[in-house]
Order: structure tokens, then C-alpha cells, then sequence
């Protein structure tokens, strides 16, 4: 797949995404066999279903016969049992590969899509809901298999159910062929005046169906929200009303299936060919074998019939399906992996020339210049909503400058090769998110596969989370709720530092980190982060006097831009806007002093 992404991995097979059905078809092509088998198995069993017919037409003219003798009778029926047995093979494999195409199919869709949503950028996440894409990840992507298998099997085993028993009928007397072929066309048109009718429909089922898992979704996210704002007949409500539309979808469809026409028109077909096939007997140009065979053959077009109001609405859900899993993957990204872009190790010099930004079209950071040299820690402090978290996030390319250039060791992040970037700093914000995964599993995250047990507890010993962690019954295995619901907030940032520690950043962001830590619990952890500062360049957002008189340099940002720098003490002495965001800070802080003293 072409076009910027922040994920790749090696070898990765690329889809045709111009479109829904060619898309699919991709994806179906790299299992050629599979589908070759697919398709002339089916074909030769319905070869054989129709040759059936043929043979019960023998067995009647033979038993008609004057010179008919019963050796001819075994002769018919022993070919129809290896017809029969045949035809049964022949369905099993079919059966086998259409099985094989969409559990593959829905696989290699589930992994594209993964992979896509892995590369696309933090500004592309903002935008989605989570409860859609997850709708697009789960159940669009299983109506592609059920498309597949039964959808697609069945269609082209009742489209050969149609073709063979027309092409069987024409070779025992072409004019046995005006009904039905009158029937294939009016069919034909039926058709596809159903499958017009049931698209849209069928796009809108998907589409109420991700509102409403969105809406969940949300609903669950949020639920302690919920509740201490005793709101939970308002999200009934909402949910009801969504999950309402996408029953009025499922309605609206069963309407149109409702009136489906095929079934109708095949009885005035089998009446019609009846009689004409009575006619011709009357007049000796066929023989009561040949109209068996004949009427035998119109009645094998019942299957294809009544089996398309079934099926055609499985593809249609599965096209619906794969439309909006193809809008995802298409979504455009800001961001590229660089793949033969710097990789050196990183000596931590950090610098920001003239640096804008923007969310859309809302300013949030304006002409930022500072120099961070190799191990200095920058603290960085400013009223909410200065733009503080904003600006750290620049560093590791969660989001890219709109102006300007930041700058490591020289290069412009836009010029590292991105894995390298991030893998060499890390961040260790106030909103903690852990997985529902053990504790040993969350620290070692950062280094995936290469962390062991002992590096996992030693890093956990720096931030003073070990003690805690031996706590539980199952120590290091214990598993944590999801976003680390089980723990205190003091406990998930302590896991968060030692996640940080683990991967030796060379750059350092700490947003907040000690926000949630009681002032005993800071106390055992602040000589172990001072130690891990050493040799590392850090990004330090903090309110906390007792981190900020340590930084080397602070920067004062106000209306998106920097308002003051300079070290502590002369900031207290030159800056008002300092001074004044320190008399507003909560004077019960344990490490706020009054700022006299300060001076």
C-alpha cells in the first residue's frame, strides 16, 4: 500500500483499493488455486446435478420401451450413483475452498486494517470514534467471511444452478428453451431491481450499527461520569433511539425481501413449461423421457431462485462492510515513517527554532525558539491551556510543526527515521494509560519481546513500584484493569515511570508525572528520577517548586507563546506573569514556599 504511514513491516502484500469489489477481489487473487478450485468444482457439480435429470429421463424411456430390459435399467441407475457420488465430492471441495476464501479473507482484511490503523497518525485518532471503528474491526470485517461463505458460494452455485439446467435444456430441443430463458431474463431483472433496492439499505444497517456501538462504547468509556451525574436514563434513552434506527434499518430490509418477485414468477414458469412441454409431447417432437428430463430441469431452477433473496443480501452487506473498512484504510495520515531517514543514536541536544502550530485552524503554539543542550532539564510552566502538553508532543512527532523546525542533535525530527525518534524518548504523561495486561507485561512494554524479568524488576525498583507490586498475590503477573482502574493513581504513575526507565531515553518528557503521588510517595521517588535525569535530556511540565528550582532553564508560555525563559531565580525577579502563576498555585502544596523567601 502506497502513501505515508507512520507502521510498515517487511514484505507487506498490497491491495487494490480502488474500489470495494476490486478490493476484495485482491485479496481473493492471492489464493488462486483456492478460487480455481472454487469455481470448477461447483461448476462440475452442478454439471452433475443437471445430468441427473437427464438420466431419470434414460431410466423413463427405458422403462417405456418395448425392447427395454432390466441390464439397461442397472446401467442407468449404477451411472446415476457415480453421478450422484460425483456431484458429492465435487460439493465438499467447493464447499472446503469457499471456507478456505473467507476465513482467509476475513483474516488478511482484519490484519490490513490493523496494520493501517497502526500507521495512521495521533490527529487521525483524534478524529474517530472508538466505538466505530471498532464496529469496522469486528463485525464489517466478519460479513466479508459470511459474504464469502455462505453469500458468494451459494450465489455462484445457483448462478451454475441457472446456467446448466438452460444449457441441458437446449440440448435435448432448442425450443424447450423459450420459457426459460424468457424466466432467466425477467429473473435477471427482478434482480437487479432488488439488489438496487437493498444497497443503500444495506449500507445504512452497517452505518446504524456503528453509531450505536460508538455510542456504547462511549457510554462504557465514561461510565463513572455517568454515574456521578446520575445520567443513566439519558444514555438509556440514547442508546435506545440509536439501536432504534438500526432495528428500522433491519425492517426497512425485511420489507424489501418482502417483495421479492423470482418466487412468483417461477410458478407461472413452471406452469408455462409444463404445458408447452405437454405440446410438443402431443405432437411427437419429444418423448416422455425428454419431458421428464425437461420438467426435471425447470424444477432445479427453484434453487437459484429462492436462495438469492438469502444470499445476494449477505453481499450486500459484505460490499457495505468492506466500503467502510476501505474508508479507513484510505484515510489520509500527516505523518511517514521515513524509513531512510536518520537513525544514529541520540546525543539529547533539542532545539526549537521559530516553531508554530495548529490544530486545524485553531493557534496553539506561536514562534517557539529555545536551546536544550545534551542532559539539561527544561521546565516548561504556563497557565492551562498555554499549549505546555502540546509542545512536548512536537518532539517525538505525535503531531508535526505547522512552521519552524525542532531540531535533535542537529537533524530535524521530520528528517529521523521515526522508529528510531520515538524509540529513544519517552514520555510520562499526568493521564496514565495501562493495558489489561500483567504488571510485568505493562513495564516492559517499551521493549517488547527483549524485556526480562530482571530489567522489568529493576527498573521498577528505581521507581519505587516494586514494593507495592510483591504486594499482590501474584506480584509482577497480576493483572491490572483496563487504563489501571485496580490501582491508586500514585501506583500507575510509578508503573509509568518504570515503563519510561526500562527503554534508557535519551530525551525524557514528564508531563505532570507526580501529579497524582502523595508528598511520602514523591519523596521516595524524586531521588530515583534526579538520578535517572542524569545524562538525559528532559522536558519537565510541573507546578512543583521543588522540581522546577532544579531545572536548568524554564520556559514560560502564555497565549501560545513564550512569555519568559531564563533559570528559576531570575525569572522570579524579572518575569510578573512567573511570579503571578505561583501566588494562584494552591498554597497547601507541601513544596510551594512563599515566594519572598524564594527571592
Amino acid at each position: 500500500m502506497k502513501g505515508k504511514r507512520e507502521f510498515r513491516i517487511e514484505n507487506e502484500y498490497s491491495y487494490n483499493q480502488s474500489g470495494p469489489v476490486r478490493w476484495i477481489l485482491s485479496h481473493l487473487g492471492r489464493y488462486k488455486l483456492f478460487l480455481f478450485s472454487f469455481i470448477t468444482t461447483i461448476a462440475f457439480a452442478n454439471f452433475m446435478n443437471a445430468s441427473i435429470r437427464v438420466q431419470v429421463g434414460n431410466a423413463f424411456n427405458v422403462a417405456l420401451a418395448e425392447d427395454g430390459s432390466l441390464a439397461q435399467l442397472l446401467r442407468v441407475v449404477g451411472l446415476l450413483l457415480l453421478i450422484v457420488i460425483g456431484r458429492g465430492v465435487s460439493d465438499l471441495i467447493g464447499s472446503w475452498c469457499s471456507e478456505v476464501l473467507g476465513n482467509r479473507l476475513e483474516r488478511n482484511t482484519r490484519d490490513e486494517l490493523y496494520l493501517s490503523l497502526l500507521g495512521k497518525s495521533q490527529t487521525f485518532h483524534n478524529r474517530q470514534r472508538v466505538g466505530d471503528v471498532m464496529a469496522r474491526a469486528t463485525d464489517d470485517v466478519r460479513q466479508l467471511n459470511a459474504m464469502i461463505t455462505p453469500g458468494i458460494y451459494l450465489i455462484f452455485d445457483s448462478t451454475m444452478g441457472l446456467v446448466m439446467p438452460l444449457a441441458f435444456i437446449a440440448s435435448l430441443r432448442l425450443e424447450l428453451l423459450l420459457v426459460p430463458a424468457l424466466y432467466a431474463v425477467v429473473f435477471y431483472a427482478a434482480l437487479k431491481r432488488y439488489m438496487d433496492q437493498l444497497n443503500p439499505v444495506a449500507g445504512q444497517m452497517r452505518y446504524r450499527y456503528g453509531v450505536m456501538n460508538a455510542g456504547l462504547a462511549e457510554a462504557i468509556a465514561g461510565i463513572e461520569v455517568v454515574k456521578s451525574t446520575a445520567q443513566e436514563e439519558q444514555e438509556m434513552e440514547k442508546f435506545t433511539q440509536s439501536a432504534g434506527a438500526f432495528r428500522d434499518a433491519f425492517v426497512k430490509e425485511g420489507q424489501i425481501q418482502a417483495r421479492y418477485l423470482p418466487p412468483l414468477l417461477l410458478g407461472f414458469a413452471l406452469s408455462a413449461a409444463l404445458v408447452h412441454g405437454l405440446l410438443l409431447l402431443s405432437r411427437g417432437a419429444i418423448n416422455v423421457g425428454q419431458l421428464v428430463t425437461f420438467i426435471g430441469l425447470m424444477f432445479a431452477l427453484r434453487f437459484p431462485t429462492f436462495i438469492s433473496i438469502f444470499t445476494f443480501s449477505l453481499v450486500q452487506l459484505g460490499l457495505a462492510g468492506a466500503e467502510r473498512i476501505l474508508f479507513l484504510i484510505k484515510q489520509e495520515t500527516e505523518l511517514d515513517e521515513n524509513e531512510a531517514g536518520y537513525k544514529e543514536p541520540m546525543q539529547g541536544e533539542l532545539i526549537f527554532d521559530n516553531v508554530s502550530f495548529a490544530y486545524g485552524n485553531k493557534p496553539v503554539l506561536q514562534n517557539v525558539s529555545f536551546r536544550a543542550a545534551p542532559g539539561q532539564t527544561i521546565a516548561i510552566v504556563g497557565q492551562t491551556g498555554s499549549g505546555k502538553s502540546t509542545l512536548t508532543k512536537l518532539v517525538n512527532r505525535t503531531y508535526d510543526v505547522s512552521s519552524g523546525r525542532i531540531a535533535i542533535d542537529g537533524v530535524d525530527v521530520r528528517d529521523w527515521n521515526l522508529d528510531a525518534l520515538r524509540s529513544q524518548i519517552s514520555a510520562i504523561e499526568q493521564d496514565i494509560f495501562l493495558f489489561s495486561r500483567s504488571i510485568a507485561e505493562n513495564v516492559g512494554f517499551g521493549l517488547g519481546p527483549r524485556a526480562n524479568q530482571e530489567t522489568i524488576e529493576a527498573a521498577a525498583r528505581e521507581a519505587q513500584a516494586h514494593e507495592f507490586i510483591t504486594g499482590f498475590q501474584d506480584g509482577y503477573d497480576t493483572v491490572i484493569g483496563e487504563r489501571g482502574v485496580t490501582l491508586s493513581g500514585g501506583q500507575r504513575q510509578r508503573l509509568a515511570i518504570a515503563r519510561a526507565l526500562l527503554t534508557d531515553p535519551r530525551i525524557l518528557i514528564l508531563d505532570d508525572a507526580t501529579s497524582a503521588i502523595d508528598s511520602a510517595t514523591e519523596d521516595k521517588i524524586q531521588t530515583a528520577i534526579n538520578r535517572v535525569l542524569r545524562g538525559r535530556t528532559t522536558l519537565l511540565i510541573t507546578h512543583r517548586l521543588s522540581q522546577i528550582r532544579r531545572a536548568d532553564q524554564v520556559i514560560v508560555l502564555e497565549q501560545e507563546r513564550v512569555a519568559a525563559q531564563g533559570t528559576h531565580a531570575e525569572l522570579l525577579r524579572t518575569s510578573e506573569l512567573y511570579r503571578r502563576i505561583f501566588l494562584r498555585y494552591d498554597v497547601k502544596r507541601r513544596d510551594v514556599v512563599s515566594l519572598e523567601t524564594q527571592a
